[in-house]
C-alpha cells in the first residue's frame, strides 16, 4: 500500500503523522482538517473557541457544546474528582495567571494565587447530559483541557484511520505518540520510540521502546519554564497550592492501550514521588511507566522491560 506523511505546527507543538493505506493522501488531508477543527473548538487560548465561550460565561449561564467536547469535559471532570489525583481541568485560572510557555509568563503574587485557588474546584463544573450544556458555577472559573486533549484527539484520529482501512499509522502529537500496525523499516514490525532525556537537548534519549498498537505519552518539567533570577518554575501547576508541582519527577512516561489513558495517568500522578508513581502503576492492568527523577535516576514498572530495545536496557 502507498504511504503519506505530514508535519504541521498546531496546538503549540510539532505534529507528525504517517499513514499507510490505499488512499493515504486523502486520509491525511481529512486528519489535518480534523486537527484544525479540534484546535479551533477545544483551545483555551482561542477567544472564539467553544471552550472559551464556556469560560467567558462562568457564573452566568450554561453553554451548549458539541458531543465530543462535552464527552471530554465529562471525562475530565470524573478524573479530576478521583481522590489523590493531580489532574484538574478547572485549573484554567492558575494557568492563565502564570502563562508559562508564553512570552508574557510571570509569577503571580501570593495574594493573587490565594484568590484563584477558590476558583479551581471541579465540583463546580455542572454538566447537563440531556441538554449537552456546560456551566461553570462561579464567575472567574475557567476550564483547561490541555492535560488530556491531545490523547483524546489521537484516539479519535486512530479510530478514523482504522475505520477507513488504514494498514498502519504513526501519530505524534508532541510528546504523545500512538502507533498502529507494522513499522515500515523494522523486520519485526515494532516501532522504536525514544524517551527524551529531560536534561539534554531534544532528540537525546535515555532509552528506546519497542511498541506496536500502543500509545506512549510523556509529561515532564523540561519543556516550558519561567526563569526569574536563580529561580526556575516549570509549567505543571499543582491546583492545590497554585504553584508548580513539588516532586522529584523530571519526567513520567506512560505506555497504554489508548492515548487518553496515557494523558490521564501522566497528569494524575505528576505531583507524587517517583516511588509512589511506580508503585501505583504496577497495580494497574495494561499500563506501564517510566520515571526519571530530578537527580537523574530512572525506574520503570515490572513489565516494561519487555518493551526496551536491547541496547537501551
Amino acid at each position: 500500500m502507498p504511504e503519506a506523511k505530514s508535519t504541521l505546527y498546531l496546538m503549540g507543538t510539532t505534529i507528525k503523522i504517517w499513514i499507510k493505506a490505499r488512499y493515504p493522501k486523502e486520509l491525511l488531508e481529512t486528519v489535518e482538517a480534523q486537527l484544525l477543527d479540534y484546535e479551533k473548538r477545544f483551545s483555551a487560548n482561542s477567544e472564539g473557541s467553544q471552550l472559551a465561550k464556556i469560560n467567558h460565561a462562568s457564573g452566568q449561564k450554561a453553554i451548549p457544546v458539541e458531543a465530543d467536547l462535552f464527552e471530554l469535559i465529562r471525562i475530565g471532570k470524573e478524573q479530576s474528582l478521583v481522590a489523590g489525583s493531580f489532574l484538574n481541568i478547572a485549573i484554567g485560572p492558575l494557568i492563565k495567571a502564570w502563562r508559562i510557555g508564553f512570552e508574557d509568563a510571570r509569577q503571580p503574587s501570593a495574594r493573587e494565587i490565594q484568590a484563584l485557588l477558590t476558583k479551581v474546584d471541579p465540583r463546580k463544573i455542572h454538566l447537563d447530559e440531556d441538554q449537552q450544556t456546560v456551566f461553570l458555577a462561579e464567575k472567574g472559573m475557567a476550564l483547561d483541557l490541555g492535560a488530556i486533549a491531545k490523547g483524546y484527539f489521537a484516539d479519535k484520529i486512530l479510530a478514523f484511520l482504522k475505520a477507513e482501512g488504514a494498514e498502519s499509522a504513526y501519530i505524534d502529537l508532541g510528546g504523545n505518540v500512538f502507533t498502529f500496525g507494522d513499522a515500515p523499516h523494522h523486520k519485526d514490525g515494532f516501532w522504536r520510540v525514544g524517551i527524551q532525556n529531560p536534561f539534554l537537548p531534544r532528540g537525546q534519549f535515555v532509552s528506546v521502546l519497542k511498541i506496536k498498537n500502543r500509545s506512549i505519552v510523556t509529561s515532564g518539567i523540561y519543556e516550558r519554564k519561567l526563569v526569574l533570577g536563580d529561580q526556575i518554575y516549570h509549567h505543571i501547576i499543582d491546583s492545590r497550592t497554585g504553584y508548580p508541582s513539588q516532586t522529584d519527577l523530571a519526567s513520567l512516561t506512560i505506555i497504554s492501550n489508548t492515548s487518553l489513558e496515557g494523558e490521564i495517568w501522566t497528569t494524575r500522578l505528576f505531583g507524587k514521588s517517583a516511588i509512589e508513581s511506580i508503585r501505583e502503576l504496577n497495580d494497574i492492568p495494561n499500563i506501564e511507566g517510566i520515571v526519571i527523577t530530578t537527580d537523574s535516576q530512572l525506574a520503570y514498572t515490572n513489565e516494561l522491560a519487555s518493551y526496551l530495545e536491547e541496547d537501551s536496557k
